[in-house]
C-alpha cells in the first residue's frame, strides 16, 4: 500500500499572522514579515506531526493511494479521514494498463474514523492478479486552517510554537507536549482485533 499527497497545502491556507500573534511577536514594524518563512515551516512541520499521530487530514488536498487488492470484498477501508470525495478509481494490470471503474459500482461511506469505499453491488470490482487498483480522493476538513475543529487549530498552533520555541534543540531532547496530545486524543483512531481494514 502506498500513499502519494498529489497537492500540498498552499501557503495562503496557513495562519501565518495567527501564528505570529500566538507567539506574541513584535508587530507594527516594517519588518513584520521577515519570519514569515521560518513561521510558515514550523507550521506546516506541526500539520504534518499532528496529522499522522491522529489519520485525520487537516486541510483539504488531493490524494492517491494504491494498494494489491481489497481486504474484504465489499468494502474498503479508506487510510485517513475526513474523505470529502473519491474522484476516481482505477484497476492497473500487471504491465501497467488501466481501466477506470464506473463510479455507479462504488460510493464512498463517509464516516469521522475510518470511512469506507463501498460496493454497490455484491463485490468490489477485482483487482487483475499481479495488478493495482488506485483510489483517488480529496481529503480534510476544509480548504483553510479557519475550517478545522478548533481544538486541533489549537494543537497546530501549540505545537508549531514548541517546534519554534525548541528549534535550537537536539533532536529527541523533546517529545510531543502533553497539551498537544489531550488535543488530540480524541481524534486518534483506535484499532481493535486486526480489524484496521473494514
Amino acid at each position: 500500500m502506498m500513499l502519494v499527497e498529489e497537492t500540498s497545502v498552499p501557503p495562503g491556507a496557513l495562519p501565518v499572522a495567527q501564528f505570529r500573534d500566538h507567539l506574541r511577536l513584535g508587530s507594527g514594524f516594517a519588518d513584520d514579515a521577515l519570519q514569515d518563512d521560518l513561521l510558515e515551516r514550523h507550521l506546516r512541520a506541526a500539520l504534518a506531526a499532528v496529522e499522522a499521530r491522529t489519520g485525520k487530514i487537516l486541510i483539504a488536498r488531493g490524494f492517491v493511494w494504491t494498494l494489491a487488492g481489497w481486504r474484504d470484498f465489499g468494502r474498503q477501508a479508506l487510510p485517513v479521514a475526513p474523505i470529502r470525495s473519491v474522484t476516481e478509481v482505477r484497476l492497473l494490470d500487471r504491465h501497467g494498463a488501466a481501466s477506470v471503474v464506473d463510479p455507479s459500482r462504488y460510493r464512498l461511506e463517509p464516516d469521522g474514523q475510518r470511512p469506507r469505499l463501498v460496493s454497490a453491488g455484491l463485490h468490489l470490482p477485482l483487482v487483475p492478479m499481479g495488478g493495482s487498483v488506485e483510489i483517488t480522493f480529496e481529503a480534510g476538513y476544509g480548504a483553510s486552517f479557519d475550517d478545522l475543529p478548533p481544538d486541533l487549530g489549537q494543537a497546530v498552533l501549540t505545537l508549531a510554537a514548541h517546534f519554534y520555541e525548541n528549534r535550537g534543540s537536539a533532536p529527541g531532547e523533546d517529545g510531543i507536549p502533553f497539551t498537544v496530545s489531550l488535543l488530540i486524543d480524541r481524534y486518534r483512531t483506535v484499532r481493535l482485533f486486526g480489524e484496521g481494514g473494514r
